[in-house]
């Protein structure tokens, strides 16, 4: 009999539904146990901010107990405008005198105070030009920070991980595709109202940003062009047969478009600053990812492999643990939230 280890628990809190993974570490390897994703009302959280911290915390409660989830200790993510994730060169020190000079560099790249701010750093490479190294920066404001922290709290959890949610789905990734050490793949994560573009290479982001376009603005589109309700627009969106008699073929292209430009000004930038001429491949994680036919939109522009990112594909699971959900249709959006799991999990 295969020895059982304790679980954790990624919990991925997004603005239009919150998911959750729970992954056991046996000796034969990672499974995940459990899953759950509940939906938001769509003014609970506008723009990364709380509006209604009350319905929340209890969405949170009631998403936990319905799945029997009783693990208290959860890893959780933040992402958005107060988050900044920047590789920098600078002048090269030994990493042990590297911090206070760090922080007074990243006064130079962070758009708020540095005192606001809670930083950490990874040196990338001691030897990247004369007497110069290569830090990865990342940033985010301590309000955000406590905030998250404080309504996992409120809901009864111990938050023993606050993480970004874009290294959340690069660890995902990683963890279940073998990569090129020279492969540079776009992971782009869809969310309702925001797009995280992470392009990386040999397990190193090399740029990230965020788009100002999500899968809420499509089904809001929808909505508007064919004068139909927010559920006819959603199945539409999702390719079932209930939204079968809406033609959104023209509406996914110019979504694919729009994603589109944000990954090359992504790729130009890359080329302007000698890191990478191309992208190699796109996955696409994240609820609105699962718009149907925007992979295939998206390779029609991009001229490179794209395909919905499967966060399961090394992790196993029970045939019971997803009921009458299909896998291949729930993990994408269950990503950040695996990623954050495997966080704690690989360290046991």
């Amino acid at each position: 009999m295969f020895g059982r280890g304790k679980t954790t628990v990624g919990l991925d809190i997004g603005s239009s539904a919150i998911k959750v993974a729970e992954i056991e570490s046996r000796s034969d390897g990672l499974h995940l146990v459990n899953y759950g994703v509940g939906d938001l009302v769509p003014e609970a959280i506008v723009d990364g901010e709380i509006m209604d911290r009350q319905m929340v915390v209890e969405a949170v409660q009631n998403l936990l107990e319905s799945r029997g989830i009783k693990q208290r200790r959860v890893a959780s993510g933040i992402a958005g405008r107060g988050v900044i994730v920047k590789k920098i060169t600078m002048e090269r020190l030994d990493p042990k005198d590297a911090r206070e000079a760090i922080h007074w560099e990243a006064e130079q790249h962070v758009p708020y105070d540095i005192n606001d701010v809670s930083l950490d750093f990874e040196i990338l490479g001691l030897d990247v030009g004369p007497k110069q190294m290569q830090v990865l920066l990342v940033a985010a404001k301590k309000d955000l920070v406590s905030t998250h922290a404080d309504l996992i709290r409120e809901a009864g959890l111990t938050p023993t991980v606050i993480d970004i949610n874009s290294f959340a789905v690069q660890n995902a990734a990683e963890a279940n595709y073998d990569f090129g050490p020279d492969e540079i793949v776009a992971l782009v994560n869809v969310g309702a109202e925001l797009t995280n573009v992470n392009i990386v290479r040999g397990g190193v982001p090399l740029y990230t940003q965020d788009l100002s376009i999500g899968g809420q603005s499509f089904v809001e589109g929808l909505q508007k062009r064919f004068q139909v309700s927010r559920d006819e627009a959603v199945a539409a969106a999702k390719g079932t047969d209930a939204g079968a008699s809406l033609d959104i073929d023209a509406a996914v292209k110019v979504f694919g478009d729009e994603l589109g430009v944000g990954i090359e000004r992504s790729i130009a930038y890359l080329k302007s600053s000698g890191e990478a001429e191309r992208v190699d491949r796109i996955l696409l994680c994240g609820g609105g990812a699962r718009i149907h036919g925007l992979p295939q939109a998206l390779a029609e522009r991009q001229r490179v492999p794209v395909e919905l990112v499967d966060p399961l594909r090394k992790i196993s699971f029970a045939p019971g643990v997803f009921g009458t959900d299909d896998p291949k249709t729930v993990a994408p959006q269950l990503t950040v939230a695996i990623g954050l799991a495997l966080r704690k999990a690989q360290e046991k």
